[in-house]
């Protein structure tokens, strides 16, 4: 695609990236057929390749974002189905986050829409926070109907029917392996996930030291910055990255570190981009050592033997989360994993498109975002599994609003299947779930 940035339009380094990128794309529309968001509207302005033109307009022309731009942008998921599809490898994340940020610089929102999000940051990051506005969506679940906007509708149907304990496992500390020590991680134990499911980091510390890590929770980590970072803001999602980078780094340069593992695929996508993100910044350096040995806790598992299992004559219906096959490229080591296990593993039609989760998007998009989770359910059910199985609160808690089948993290039934508890989810209905002890 031709371009025509100024030279001092291309002294700023975003407009650089932006360039780069922009010159990459070649207008061949593969990735038409892969946007979920083109799928349902079949509007070219929400496809890839059409928020490419609009964006490339606006930078160019130093454009004031108009309503009409500002809602084919919002409207994208950020799934980055495209980035896989694309021939030409046009980095698409790095542009569409450079264009939120400049339409959270240049775009006058309406109040309530300026509202909604500042709430959004102020609360989903901070778990203590999160906690208590799940206990005031539950209370104000019955006068869902009296609500005039679907995005505050969403917000109270968000609310799971009992919000767990929190978990002394996620304090700072640090956990002795179970077996022969073979590597020392730090576990992000994440944001929104501390709040809505505890079970998910007491299952990945089981297994991880079970297995031979010595797993610590380091002093000042907390949420990745990604929710602040889609959203164009910029100084908020730096911020909370920069206490990531500088917690990380002070283990690496204490004991060490082989691995910063996440098990919340959409975190992982953004601190496997820090590099990218602190490119000009002070902390560059310390960003590029945090971003290269991030890991997926898949691909931790993966260089850790994990046993092989008897067969457990257990259907599980595997749901790739978008952040980790297309934000990450990691398509076969969860379900690899599984079968190692004894689970017998299946894939849904159409597996590579959003379940409509994506971050805050079932909340600001709730109803295109429905209408992705009612396809995304339909076909994970008529594989008739026993359950399902996901690397991504976001996306577990979305399928999981929509269908009866259980659904898990990918961890829990993995440490299940080496001598861990069984996931609560499984529980059968009535039966009290036995306590988990802490680890500690």
């Amino acid at each position: 695609m031709q371009t025509t940035f100024t030279e001092d339009q291309l002294k700023d380094p975003g407009i650089q990236r932006a360039n780069e990128i922009l010159r990459a794309c070649v207008h061949c529309g593969f990735c038409t057929a892969t946007c979920p968001t083109y799928q349902v509207l079949g509007d070219e302005l929400d496809s890839p390749r059409g928020r490419i033109y609009q964006i490339k307009d606006m930078l160019e022309n130093e454009r004031v974002p108009d309503a009409k731009t500002v809602k084919h942008i919002d409207r994208c998921l950020s799934c980055l189905a495209c980035m896989t599809t694309c021939p030409s490898g046009v980095h698409y994340m790095h542009l569409v986050d450079h264009a939120r940020e400049y339409i959270e610089k240049k775009y006058k929102r309406p109040l309530s829409d300026r509202v909604l999000r500042w709430v959004l940051a102020q609360i989903l990051p901070y778990p203590m926070r999160f906690r208590w506005a799940l206990i005031g969506a539950k209370l104000g679940r019955p006068f869902r109907l009296l609500m005039p906007d679907a995005r505050l509708r969403a917000m109270l149907d968000m609310a799971p029917k009992s919000i767990p304990p929190v978990s002394r496992n996620d304090d700072p500390q640090s956990f002795a392996p179970a077996a022969e020590k073979r590597m020392r991680v730090a576990l992000m134990t994440g944001c929104a996930q501390k709040a809505l499911n505890t079970d998910i980091n007491d299952a990945t510390i089981r297994l991880l030291t079970r297995l031979g890590c010595e797993v610590v929770v380091a002093e000042g980590a907390g949420c990745c910055g990604a929710l602040a970072h889609h959203m164009g803001k910029t100084s908020e999602s730096h911020a909370t990255a920069a206490k990531n980078i500088n917690a990380w780094c002070a283990e690496m340069d204490g004991k060490g570190l082989d691995a910063v593992v996440i098990n919340t695929s959409g975190c992982g996508t953004t601190v496997k981009d820090y590099g990218h993100m602190f490119r000009n910044d002070d902390l560059a350096a310390d960003a590029a050592r945090v971003s290269a040995i991030a890991m997926d806790v898949s691909e931790v598992l993966m260089k850790l033997d994990l046993p092989y299992g008897a067969d457990k004559d257990t259907v599980v219906a595997y749901h790739a989360a978008c952040s980790l096959q297309h934000g990450q490229q990691i398509k076969t080591y969860p379900k690899d994993l599984l079968k190692k296990a004894g689970f017998t593993v299946v894939e849904p039609a159409d597996s590579h498109l959003c379940c409509g989760s994506a971050g805050t998007y079932n909340l600001m998009q709730p109803e295109i975002s429905g209408q992705l989770k009612a396809r995304k359910v339909r076909t994970l059910e008529a594989k008739n599994p026993d359950i399902i199985a996901a690397g991504n609160i976001g996306c577990m808690m979305q399928i999981g609003s929509g269908t009866d089948v259980p659904i898990v993290h990918t961890v829990e039934l993995l440490d299940w299947a080496t001598g861990g508890p069984q996931p609560r989810a499984l529980s059968e209905p009535g039966k009290r779930t036995p306590e988990i002890p802490i680890l500690r």
